[in-house]
């Protein structure tokens, strides 16, 4: 019987206690063997200067320890040029054959699929997993309709990478967002100190 493998994929700028309730869920709902975390290398999605590497790997870490069936994948950190995920769906497809890949995503990055690399040839290698979000979100376009895909409940917690950026820049508390370990990296490295936008 093939493995069900989660592909949690994104820039985790830094990973908070949304992003560990969706991949916790989407395990649990979806009955996966593992949920592999995939740090972006270089997001060609991102117009800002992204926090390097190493340290978001590292928040990754601190984040998903401990947690059983969670791992994290370097896989396109050490890949060099954009990172899409087609090219990380074909490579762990070629190393892996008989695994079953469901790729983890929010209802906002379902709405934009059309405009990522390869989208139709992506949604022919995985089935989607769409985790509804708080607020509200715009339709999927039609052409997405023909693809098969799980809808995952999410747990209502309205937390982004960028308010807790924001957050850190004027000095206020991010206890409450951010996994513990996570906010001591954060506190240790003085991330996200610098002026708006970085």
């Amino acid at each position: 019987m093939s493995r069900r493998v989660g592909l949690f994929g994104g820039t985790f700028d830094p990973v908070h206690e949304a992003h560990v309730a969706l991949a916790r869920a989407a395990r649990d709902e979806l009955a996966l063997d593992e949920v592999r975390w995939i740090p972006s290398g270089r997001s060609w999605q991102k117009a800002r200067a992204i926090t390097p590497a190493a340290d978001r790997e590292a928040m990754v870490r601190l984040a998903i320890a401990g947690e059983p069936r969670f791992s994290l994948d370097r896989i396109e950190i050490e890949r060099p040029g954009p990172s899409y995920t087609l090219d990380t769906v074909r490579e762990l497809a070629a190393a892996e054959a008989d695994a079953q890949w469901l790729l983890i995503i929010g209802a906002d990055q379902y709405a934009a699929l059309p405009s990522w690399h390869g989208w139709q040839e992506l949604l022919q290698r995985v089935t989607l997993a769409v985790a509804n979000r708080p607020g509200p979100v715009r339709p999927p376009p039609s052409e997405l309709a023909a693809f098969p895909h799980q809808m995952v409940p999410l747990p209502m917690l309205d937390i982004s990478s960028t308010e807790i950026r924001d957050r850190v820049r004027r000095g206020e508390a991010i206890a409450a967002l951010v996994p513990q370990q996570v906010a001591r990296y954060i506190e240790t490295h003085r991330l996200y100190r610098g002026p708006a936008g970085s």
